[in-house]
């Protein structure tokens, strides 16, 4: 399945609602060419009254609800849509990460369709992961690191193979 569209649709309903999120997680990875695949989208935002209420307003557009946790100290917000699976969590802290300013400020943006998203750098995704040390955060590290080492030769993508002429 090719998530752009849907991540296009996302990213159109952040910058309309003005609602100033961070794509983190996976989904970032694979934007920044990373070989690896997510069920979800993961977002890191600040929790305010008022960010709150925009993300409630994409929600509703998304004809998704909001669930939160038991424990209100976790600070994730997960949008979810029972009728095809979607499911969007916003965190207000992730692991390894100072602050948000921070992280956008390293952020890349990236357009899709008609918007821009700002999308974390392989280096915050990996240290991240590293300081979460969950197994499956840890089991793509090797991937991440890799493609970040590429990258880092080729900052415009891998070389391309010239054909011979005959």
């Amino acid at each position: 399945m090719d998530a752009s569209p849907l991540l296009a649709r996302i990213a159109e309903l952040l910058e309309r609602h003005s609602l100033e999120a961070i794509l983190v997680g996976n989904a970032a990875a694979a934007l920044a060419g990373a070989p690896v695949t997510t069920i979800d989208f993961d977002f890191l935002f600040r929790k305010t009254p008022v960010n709150l209420r925009k993300l409630k307003a994409i929600a509703r557009e998304l004809e998704a609800v909001i669930l939160t946790p038991y424990y209100p100290v976790s600070g994730l917000f997960r949008v979810s849509r029972d009728a095809d699976g979607l499911q969007l969590d916003f965190m207000t802290v992730i692991d390894g990460i100072r602050s948000f300013e921070a992280l956008r400020s390293r952020a890349r943006v990236v357009q899709l369709g008609d918007a821009r998203l700002h999308v974390a750098g392989l280096p915050d995704i990996i240290k991240s992961k590293k300081a979460a040390g969950r197994p499956s955060d840890v089991a793509a590290l090797p991937a991440l690191e890799k493609t970040l080492a590429e990258t880092a030769h080729h900052p415009q993508g891998p070389p391309r193979r010239s054909q011979k002429r005959k």
